[in-house]
């Protein structure tokens, strides 16, 4: 089909989702292979067995960032989500060569966390981040001026 990655499914949504993700994995020979993981270690650990077959096998955590989300969902402090960042990736890197990490609700989130959760997650091995408009509360000037705002503040954003 000519793309890059799949992202296959949830492995541990449910049984048919590992299931799915796995049959795909042994299937699929071109693209990478992508299993959707929270920043949790049962999360990732079950997402690694699903992908475990693939040719080239993609693990892509998640953890919310902004405030909102932080306080009323996640129940956590920044410290604590930015330790989660550095966890959940180092955990998936040591699981799959290929990493992606996004900061879910990432157009609320507050500029100076957003970067700093970006630079912890490439630190960790993150070969690709994500900044997704979870919620859609972004217009797409304000969302380009964030990316530009990445771009232009973290340094350790690798170039292509």
């Amino acid at each position: 089909m000519g793309v890059d990655v799949i992202e296959a499914g949830f492995p541990i949504a449910s049984a048919g989702d590992f299931e799915a993700v796995n049959e795909i994995s042994k299937v699929v020979k071109g693209a990478a292979v992508c299993g959707l993981a929270r920043a949790t270690k049962a999360d990732i650990d079950r997402c690694a067995e699903a992908i475990k077959p693939a040719a080239r096998a993609r693990i892509h955590t998640f953890i919310s960032t902004s405030p909102l989300h932080m306080k009323h969902k996640l129940r956590m402090e920044p410290d604590e989500v930015l330790a989660a960042v550095t966890e959940s990736v180092s955990r998936a890197r040591d699981l799959t060569g290929d990493v992606e990490w996004s900061a879910e609700d990432g157009s609320r989130t507050e500029h100076d966390f957003l970067c700093r959760c970006v630079e912890a997650a490439i630190d960790a091995g993150a070969g690709t981040v994500n900044i997704p408009d979870t919620v859609g509360y972004a217009l797409p000037d304000e969302f380009a001026a964030l990316i530009a705002m990445l771009f232009e503040r973290v340094p350790k954003r690798r170039k292509r």
